[in-house]
């Protein structure tokens, strides 16, 4: 037994002893932004819709769809896609996670009402035109458009909002809330859409 517990000490002074690496140790985070850095690319993202500058990319003759939400990429590098969502009344993207990606949002006009999963029951909040909000790993949540925004304004007149995704999406987990109140994951999709099918 004491021969062990020497020989047990000898290899915490041999590996204590070990040169360290010349190379850089990753991050534990999938990416070196931060959710700060994410918000700020949001923000910068609806001044620059709202200024026009992507005006070539919205709908023709500013023809919003009104049955289904839709989106266009304004930005995407390895390290960050950012998207305008234009979001229609009822259509919700379904309780998901963005897997791998964190995750940040910035409304342009009306609102929307985000349904987060705080370990035990769903919880509601509401977002309106200027409010941001960030999303770690893990973050499980439904999104759509609020019912006052609906009633607020008409169907050329939609609710937007930027988001944008570190690293880039490449799959999102779908969720359901058990009679047991837990979550269960149903399905897990790859992508590089934004908050669900589109």
């Amino acid at each position: 037994m004491r021969s062990s517990v020497l020989s047990l000490s000898s290899a915490r002074d041999e590996y204590s002893a070990t040169p360290p690496l010349d190379r850089a140790i990753a991050s534990a985070l999938p990416t070196r932004l931060r959710p700060a850095d994410l918000l700020r690319l949001t923000d910068e993202g609806a001044e620059d819709v709202l200024a026009g500058r992507y005006d070539h990319l919205l709908p023709a003759d500013g023809i919003w769809p009104t049955e289904q939400r839709w989106a266009t990429r304004l930005q995407h590098d390895d390290e960050v896609d950012v998207w305008l969502i234009s979001w229609t009344p009822g259509k919700s993207t379904d309780l998901h996670d963005h897997a791998g990606s964190l995750g940040a949002l910035t409304v342009l006009s009306g609102a929307l009402s985000e349904f987060r999963w705080n370990g035990s029951e769903l919880r509601r909040r509401t977002l309106a035109a200027g409010d941001q909000a960030s999303f770690p790993i893990g973050w499980v949540h439904d999104v759509v458009r609020a019912p006052a925004a609906a009633e607020s304004v008409g169907p050329l007149d939609p609710t937007l909002s930027v988001h944008a995704y570190s690293p880039p999406l490449s799959a999102m987990s779908y969720y359901e809330v058990t009679g047991h109140g837990t979550l269960r994951r149903t399905k897990t999709v790859l992508t590089d859409q934004p908050e669900g099918d589109l």
